[in-house]
């Protein structure tokens, strides 16, 4: 059954969702929905824009393959691909939507043109499509609640595509930057010796906690703006160049249950998992090695890629604890640098604690969106 947001119209009458997609006729291009064959053509045209646009980052054949992994995504209607006569891919895009959204109903929109056949107005056409497509996922999912429109974009990325997207309606509403800490002069800078108060433990990841680390992001991230629990199949998505050695949690051997149970901020599955006597994961550090990215950026760097603490547990230095103890196995890995994204706005302040620990901001970007 469909949840329902009081004082809302209905999700298919906000969506104002148009019956049929517009064709996009600029370039001459031969279009139709990307299918897993494209992998390689698809990672060729993304790192080729990725390099034109000077974005901070490269995908690898991995990560683009796995984006077809996803049972939830569905690339036969939310894709497209723009090929010429020789059957080049020039341009595509794609509308993700998470299964897992219960809060705001989300649709992010990606794509872009081949720096070759740019100026011919295939971009506009293009996403002309995607927001006609996103607004028709949003409909479709019958979930009445409020809405997004979504795109990301670098801020030193090219002005004609973010006037194309701020033309079509979209406003900036949330800003992001990418911090980095440097590790090479210890000895100048040392690394934070952090031990979690209250008897939390620090440990490293492992398959047996990744379900309770999974529940303590989505509570986590539960007052952060735009983030939405994640389903279990979401959650063990995405994991390429995922670093399970590089990656910690902090665990609280003997929680007070009844308190916790009788919190009404203890959402259900965590309620389930204590009635079960499952391990309580209340603080979480994961980190990834993106290797593709240390040419772009000139040097190595372990990423953390989730940080978070349970609500209940703030304040008691175990999300600290945890990024510390990442930051250590980045240095045994003989990474150069620690990095890290962050809301601006984050409501736990972490912004001011990553600035403590030496991080400084390298690149931004910006989330656009339309909300419905």
């Amino acid at each position: 059954m469909a949840t329902t947001t009081p004082s809302l119209a209905p999700i298919a009458e906000r969506a104002a969702a148009p019956q049929t997609l517009p064709a996009i006729t600029a370039g001459g291009l031969t279009w139709r929905p990307a299918t897993a064959d494209d992998v390689p053509a698809l990672l060729e045209l993304r790192n080729t824009i990725a390099a034109a646009d000077n974005e901070p980052y490269r995908e690898s054949l991995e990560e683009i393959t796995e984006l077809f992994a996803a049972p939830w995504r569905r690339f036969d209607v939310d894709s497209i691909v723009g090929l010429d006569d020789d059957g080049r891919m020039l341009a595509y895009a794609m509308v993700e939507s998470q299964p897992g959204d219960t809060r705001t109903m989300r649709a992010f929109l990606f794509g872009g043109v081949h720096p070759s056949v740019r100026w011919q107005g295939i971009g506009r056409e293009l996403f002309a499509w995607q927001v006609a497509r996103g607004r028709q996922v949003l409909a479709e999912s019958g979930k009445d609640l409020p809405a997004r429109l979504g795109v990301f974009v670098e801020d030193d990325g090219p002005a004609a595509k973010r006037r194309i997207i701020e033309a079509a309606g979209f406003a900036p509403r949330r800003y992001y930057t990418e911090l980095r800490r440097d590790l090479r002069d210890l000895a100048a800078q040392p690394l934070p010796d952090v031990k979690p108060a209250g008897g939390l433990r620090v440990v490293p990841f492992s398959d047996e906690l990744d379900e309770a680390t999974r529940l303590a992001h989505n509570d986590a991230f539960r007052d952060h703006w735009g983030s939405e629990p994640q389903t279990p199949e979401q959650w063990r998505t995405g994991r390429t160049a995922f670093m399970p050695q590089w990656s910690f949690v902090v665990v609280d051997d003997a929680p007070d249950v009844t308190a916790l149970l009788a919190d009404p901020d203890t959402d259900a599955e965590t309620a389930a998992a204590l009635q079960a006597g499952e391990p309580l994961v209340v603080a979480y550090e994961m980190a990834s090695k993106f290797t593709e990215d240390f040419a772009v950026k000139g040097y190595t760097f372990g990423y953390t890629e989730l940080l978070g603490t349970r609500r209940a547990y703030r304040g008691r230095r175990a999300g600290l604890a945890a990024l510390a103890a990442g930051m250590r196995a980045f240095v045994n890995d003989e990474m150069e640098y620690a990095a890290l994204d962050v809301d601006t706005a984050n409501p736990s302040g972490a912004h001011g604690m990553y600035a403590s620990l030496g991080y400084e901001v390298t690149t931004s970007s910006t989330m656009l969106s339309i909300e419905l």
